[in-house]
């Protein structure tokens, strides 16, 4: 296991975290998924699969692609993770950690399908849908 970065809880604490990486940014999904699932763009840790929960019971699980499916809690309806299928890579919500271990956005993802009314003052790497596709696809 690595380092223990931080742990977490859905808005109600029945579901509850810890995230073992070492890794600090945080990205920005604005495709149609993500927008209407958060309510906004998606703000997401890439956490790898060593993700340990407490309160498993509680956790709503939405196969929402054929290669991602999407974990949220059952009582609070908090979103908690958007997951690989293959490889069980968790992108735990970033509001969901109870501190913050210098977080910083550094990246965006479809922003090509991000909506007008909103922006980010951070310089940011992005991709757009084609080019995420491109680079990150699994293979048929």
């Amino acid at each position: 296991m690595s380092e223990t970065i931080g742990k977490g809880s859905c808005l109600c604490g029945a579901v509850r975290f810890i995230a073992n990486t070492k890794k600090t940014s945080i990205g920005a999904c604005h495709c149609e998924m993500c927008r209407k699932w958060a309510s906004g763009p998606y703000m997401a840790v890439d956490c790898g699969s060593d993700v340990e929960f407490e309160g498993e019971e509680n956790i709503g699980v939405y196969d929402s692609s054929e290669w991602a499916d999407r974990g949220f809690c059952k009582q609070c309806g908090s979103s908690l993770f958007w997951r690989m299928k293959q490889t069980q890579q968790h992108m735990m919500a970033a509001g969901l950690f109870d501190d913050e271990p210098n977080f910083k956005l550094d990246h965006q993802v479809f922003i090509d399908k991000k909506p007008g009314f909103y922006s980010f003052s951070e310089e940011t790497t992005d991709m757009t849908e084609a080019e995420l596709f491109a680079k990150y696809a699994p293979p048929e």
